[in-house]
């Protein structure tokens, strides 16, 4: 598909759905794949030996992605170990559901500071060792309120997912002249522990599947297939830009 051979990457949030589907995805195409995690080692540990299995090095490094120093560690230990970076998929986040009327200060603080600034800080830090043909990728998502499309009680996850296509478009611009490509990636309905409770409510997925053309609920490795894409030089053109993959939901 897209060689990534001898790339160095780091895929936040990557112990498990979409995040472990992008880094499955990236080293099946031969890129070098560390996992960040931020409370759950024996996951992401998982992860690190599925990419060893593919003779791939990977290695796991915790961090909560909403901590400046927590992250400016995380990038340390990283240039230790291997002195640049090629790839960084920015894919950590959180999710709560609550009526707009009824959502807390620290709920919203929380939900903006780890989906939103979490991009920002790792991205801050990755430029510093990245070189020329470095890939940013930021998973945002179809509900980020940019296509006219609303979702129920996720107001400050609309927002901060709002907020990362925002981000991304600015960034493409600054980090042009340097050489490094950002876009950012909208998933549609995933299977994964995010979705978890909707997809185990029959009714709910009834209703949710009758939105996406395709018929199907979308998998983690749909959504590292795009990435992977993204991150090749076959995307070398393209930045700046929002891939939405949701099964054609927002076509409907």
């Amino acid at each position: 598909m897209f060689k990534l051979n001898s790339k160095k990457a780091l895929v936040t949030g990557g112990s498990r759905g979409i995040g472990k589907g992008v880094v499955l995805a990236l080293a099946e195409q031969g890129a070098d794949v560390a996992v960040n995690y931020h409370s759950d080692i024996e996951e992401a540990e998982k992860v690190v030996n599925e990419v060893k299995q593919m003779g791939r090095n990977s290695f796991s490094l915790k961090a909560d992605v909403s901590r400046a120093d927590q992250v400016e560690k995380m990038f340390a230990e990283l240039k230790d170990k291997w002195g640049k970076l090629d790839i960084l998929v920015n894919n950590a986040g959180i999710i709560k559901y609550a009526d707009f009327a009824t959502i807390t200060e620290e709920d919203w603080d929380q939900i903006l500071d780890v989906n939103l600034k979490g991009q920002f800080l790792c991205s801050r830090e990755a430029v510093k060792i990245m070189g020329q043909g470095g890939r940013i990728v930021n998973i945002s998502s179809i509900a980020s309120g940019g296509v006219g499309i609303g979702f129920n009680q996720i107001a400050h996850y609309t927002a901060s997912k709002g907020g990362v296509i925002g981000l991304t478009a600015t960034m493409a611009l600054d980090l042009a002249k340097k050489g490094i490509n950002v876009n950012s990636v909208a998933p549609g309905s995933i299977e994964s522990d995010m979705t978890k409770g909707t997809l185990e409510d029959e009714k709910a997925k009834a209703e949710m599947l009758a939105r996406i053309p395709k018929g199907r609920i979308g998998q983690p490795k749909d959504i590292g297939a795009a990435v992977a894409f993204l991150a090749s030089k076959e995307a070398d053109y393209i930045t700046g830009t929002v891939l939405y993959v949701d099964g054609g939901w927002l076509a409907g």
